[in-house]
This record gives structure tokens, sequence and C-alpha cells, in this order.
């Protein structure tokens, strides 16, 4: 901007302002009403501005002798003078405009506190946007990509990955404006983060739960709706069928259930170290990981505990397929793998029982087979580990696991109290509750 205060690099700005109001709001000439105001005119009565420049306000109060209207205009613009309610002379002095018609909480019809950006509204509303970008380029396996060859050019990224230049582009950039890639002048790379847990073999990767929740939640969750209206699973409308048994879904083939074991072990490996030290358990000399499927809690037990011996007992198809997961070294501790159905079949002995992310999967009747089949088994001065999200006692928080009961499964979310509750009901005494800050929490109680 060049000039004195009525012109734009020449262009007068009185005539600029009223331009302007044609193109956003071009009054009818007919419903043009020209009125005083002592304030800054709204936009349908930028006609009232004479070709001299000047606007025909503050005309009942003298507020500036030495500033022009339209020198005010600018000023106040630029100051954001109209939420104060008084208007600045020349020397910095204000006045109170007593004949304000118009009063400052419902300007225009839309009250102050309404007009205010609703960022956290606006942010939920494209979480749906943000999402699917994470998920697509996981899939597309580019945070791999980069992490393998560097700053790389969008034309070369769409080159490896057999995608359209354009489109691949405009991913990068979602993935760079949401924090995952970094843009530079030679081209994208990952964040620190990216190569922690969306590249396939971060340190704790979360690329098989990316995934899963690419392929399986988000078409349940499309169907949010059916869900909420009929209080069930969406399996029938999401993938055209209705399996009985929750998990008969991912076992259905040998890449479906690779790709859901990789989904567990992904927030297991995620979780583990937090569960594991939540309490000292070295009092204990051996543990059993019901439903323990690939062994990521397990073998993070015996690398804190190495006196603990750990049985994982999970259904035949998954101990098939636990050797995808193993830990390499020559100085991993072993662990061992059993195939059965906790339901059904015999639970092997041990002094430690540990229930990860199971019990919200279940309803009542078969909560209460598995937790009587524990409490048989379990002698005087055994325990039972139990790691969940724990809810608050109003059940709001963490929206994680509030979010997530949205699947309609037949279990649910349980709360501090609840799981005291239910833990007491099957002869386990001394509850106690370990908030991690992590994915899961963890519950120790001991049988009386």
């Amino acid at each position: 901007v060049h000039g004195g205060l009525l012109n734009v690099v020449g262009f007068p700005l009185n005539h600029f302002c009223k331009k302007l109001a044609e193109l956003y709001y071009p009054p009818s000439k007919h419903n043009v009403q020209h009125k005083k105001y002592d304030s800054i005119p709204s936009v349908d009565t930028f006609e009232t501005l004479g070709d001299e420049g000047k606007y025909q306000i503050f005309t009942e109060h003298k507020v500036a002798s030495k500033l022009d209207a339209t020198e005010m205009c600018i000023r106040d613009s630029c100051s954001g003078m109209h939420s104060s309610g008084a208007a600045y002379t020349s020397d910095n002095t204000s006045a109170v405009r007593t004949d304000f018609t118009v009063p400052l909480e419902n300007q225009n019809g839309v009250s102050q506190s309404a007009s205010k950006l609703p960022s956290k509204i606006l942010e939920l509303m494209d979480g749906f946007r943000a999402s699917k970008a994470l998920f697509v380029a996981s899939k597309l396996k580019i945070f791999d990509h980069l992490k393998d060859k560097g700053p790389m050019k969008a034309v070369d990224i769409a080159n490896d990955v057999g995608t359209f230049i354009r489109g691949t582009e405009r991913l990068l950039d979602a993935c760079a404006s949401l924090g995952l890639l970094e843009k530079t002048p030679q081209g994208y790379r990952n964040t620190d983060s990216a190569n922690t847990y969306l590249t396939s073999d971060g340190k704790y990767s979360l690329h098989g739960y990316i995934i899963h929740s690419n392929d399986h939640l988000w078409p349940l969750f499309t169907n949010l709706e059916s869900a909420v209206k009929e209080g069930s699973r969406q399996n029938h409308r999401a993938f055209g069928k209705k399996a009985d048994d929750l998990f008969k879904d991912y076992y259905h083939s040998q890449e479906v259930k690779q790709r859901f074991m990789a989904a567990m072990h992904s927030i297991a490996h995620l979780t583990a170290r937090d569960v594991a030290t939540a309490f000292d358990l070295s009092q204990f000399k051996s543990a059993c990981d019901l439903g323990g499927c690939t062994g990521a809690l397990a073998h993070e037990l015996v690398q804190v505990y190495p006196n603990l011996k750990v049985t994982v007992f999970d259904l035949p198809e998954v101990i098939a397929n636990t050797s995808y997961f193993q830990p390499s070294g020559q100085h991993t501790a072993p662990v061992t793998f059993v195939s059965g159905d906790f339901f059904k079949d015999n639970l092997p002995e041990a002094d430690l029982y540990i229930l990860s992310r199971v019990l919200h999967d279940w309803p009542d009747e078969k909560i209460h087979v598995l937790l009587s089949k524990i409490s048989a088994v379990c002698r005087p001065g055994s325990a039972l580990l139990v790691a969940e999200t724990v809810l608050n006692e109003q059940k709001t928080h963490p929206s994680v696991a509030v979010l997530q009961s949205l699947s309609m499964t037949e279990g649910k979310q349980r709360s501090s109290s609840e799981y005291k509750q239910l833990l007491e009901k099957y002869g386990f005494t001394d509850v106690q509750i370990k908030i991690t800050g992590n994915l899961l929490d963890a519950v120790l109680c001991f049988k009386k």
C-alpha cells in the first residue's frame, strides 16, 4: 500500500471500498436506505459513500476533528475498534457512542459468542479427512519409501508407488500439513514420529493397526447411524455378512488373519512396557497370557522379569502364525505358545493370569464363563492382571475408549469401580488400578 490514506497506489480508497461492497454484497437498489450510523456502516450501507471520500457517520457527536471519516474507517478496521464500543480521536482519546443502535451482542442477528471461530467443532468435522489421508499414505507405504530413500520429489514417489503425480502431491502436502511429513526444497521426508510409528518396521510401528482401521473399522463406522439405531454391529452392512463370533471375520483368510494379528501386535507392542511395569510382578514365577496373540506383551514381561516363565494361550489359527511376529536377536528370552479356546479348554497352570484387551470385547455371559474358569484354577495368592483402557466414572474419558465402544460389539468399556465390582464378584480381592497414560491401563487383583 503506497500513498496517502485516501489512495492505494493512486486508486481512491473510498471507491475501492464501494466496489468491494458491490462484489461481496450487492444491495437491491430499491431496498437501500440511506441511514446515519454512529459507527462504521455495515456492508449494505456502503452506498452512502460520497464521491469526496466522506462517510455520512458520526454526525451527532464530533468524534474526530483532525481525521476525516475515511481515515477513521481505515484505522478502526485495523484496530478492531468496534468491539470496544468507543471511538478514538486523533489524539488517542475516546468518546462513548450514546446513539449506537445495534447491540454488540447481537450485531446483524448473530451473537458475539456464536460468531467466534468454533475451532474444536471444525477440527472434528474434518477429522475424517485427516484419518483417511493417514490411512491411504500408510497403505501405499509412503512412509516406508521415504525412510529408505530420504527427501524425495512427489514425481519420484508417485513413480515408486504407482500413483498419479497430482494426487500424490496433494496427499503428501496433506501429510505435511498434519505434521506427518516435512516438505523441503529437496522434497518430502519423514518426521521422527513417522519413522517411529508409521513405517511398517518402526520401533513402535502402528502400521498394522492403521491398515486394520482403514480396511475394517472405517467401513463399520461408515454405518454408525445404523449401529446407533439398531444397537448392534454392522458387519452385515459393511461386509455383506454377519458372523456369530466376533473374531470369525478376522480368520476366514490368511491375509485377513495376518492383517488383524499385525493390528493387535501394534497396540500390544506400543503398550507392553507400561503394562509390564505398572506393578511389581517379580513375586510371580509363571504367567499365562490368555488371548496373548503374537506374544508382544509376553516377550516384554520376560525382558523385565527374567525369572518369569510366560505362556501365551490363544486359538490354533493364531498360534500357527505367531512366528511372523517374533522378535529377532540371540538373547531373546523364550516364550511358550499353547493353542486352545479359553472359553472351552483347560487353562495352563500359572501364578499370574493375564487378560489384555479381552474383557471389553465380550458380553456378560462370556465374561462369566471366562472369569469363573480363571477363578477356579487360581490358587490362593495367585493373581489376575487385566490390561484395558479404564474409563472415568462418568464414562466420558478417555475419548479413545468411548469412541471405540461405538463399534457396538456385545462387550463394553468399564470404569474403575465397575472393574473392581466385576473382579470381586469372582473371588478376587485387593483390586489395584494403575492409569498408565498409555493406551492401556492396568488392573491387578489377587485370589482370596
